[in-house]
């Protein structure tokens, strides 16, 4: 990629609940230069917003279409029932659906869970969104399943939220249009959100390192030793060897005089 193809910026989507900060910090160590774009999307809104061309990738919740957009699922989310900070329920750690049999169930039109069979008692409207439920919680009208990240999201004093096993859980994951190869920053990003280090060969190459001037003696001393044959200076014989023994030497150490023989 030459400097004229380079993007001026990389725009990255999100959804209610997901949190970019970290990577968005990492970016912006990494590659000053680029402007990282921050586009706020509805759940449902998301994938179509990709397809279009409104963000280079985005942070979103699975499914989407994999013909059309490709994905690395991230992390799942463990789902939560909001009830009142008085509810019977805050008594225990985790609640069960069964718990919630006699409960009305809120059941927002943004809703990002895949429910097969709803649980409780359905209420007579369904509220248009996470917001609309979560205050129809505070007033006292029923209880909302929602991923532990949007209970966050809506976090307020009067209320408090219980996991609840069993249920199904929304999996966030970074999505990009399909393409043969991933541009260049959109595998900046992948990097990023899977901890690679700056010099990782998948991330941006490697900024090659200019060998230093003690390395670059090193060498040159390497090829004066090592050129012309045997015109290099004699290796000295290591410390505490003595030298092979020459012509007419015995092996052995025994050169020169023989030893007198021992005495009986």
């Amino acid at each position: 990629m030459t400097g004229s193809d380079i993007p001026s910026s990389f725009r990255l989507a999100y959804v209610p609940g997901v949190t970019p900060t970290k990577w968005v910090r990492v970016w912006r160590e990494r590659l000053p230069d680029t402007p990282l774009e921050l586009v706020q999307a509805k759940a449902a809104d998301a994938p179509g917003l990709l397809a279009a061309g409104g963000a280079d990738a985005g942070l979103v919740r699975l499914p989407v279409d994999r013909d059309v957009l490709a994905a690395i699922p991230l992390y799942t989310e463990t789902t939560v029932v909001v009830i009142p900070q008085d509810h019977v329920a805050t008594a225990a750690e985790e609640v069960s659906l069964a718990e919630l049999a006699d409960e009305i169930v809120l059941h927002p039109l943004d809703d990002v869970l895949d429910w097969e069979t709803l649980p409780g008692r359905p209420a007579i409207e369904r509220p248009a969104t996470t917001a609309d439920a979560i205050e129809l919680v505070a007033a006292g009208v029923g209880v909302l399943l929602v991923p532990q990240s949007l209970a966050r999201l809506h976090h307020r004093k009067d209320l408090t939220y219980r996991p609840v096993p069993e249920t199904p859980e929304s999996r966030v994951a970074l999505s990009w249009p399909q393409a043969e190869e991933a541009p260049d920053l959109v595998e900046e990003f992948i990097g990023i959100v899977r901890g690679r280090t700056v010099n990782s060969t998948r991330g941006r190459a490697a900024t090659p390192q200019r060998p230093t001037a003690k390395a670059k003696e090193k060498a040159k001393g390497k090829r004066a030793g090592t050129g012309g044959g045997q015109g290099g200076a004699r290796h000295k014989p290591a410390a505490g060897r003595k030298p092979s023994p020459g012509p007419g030497g015995r092996a052995g150490g025994q050169s020169g005089k023989r030893g007198k023989p021992r005495g009986r």
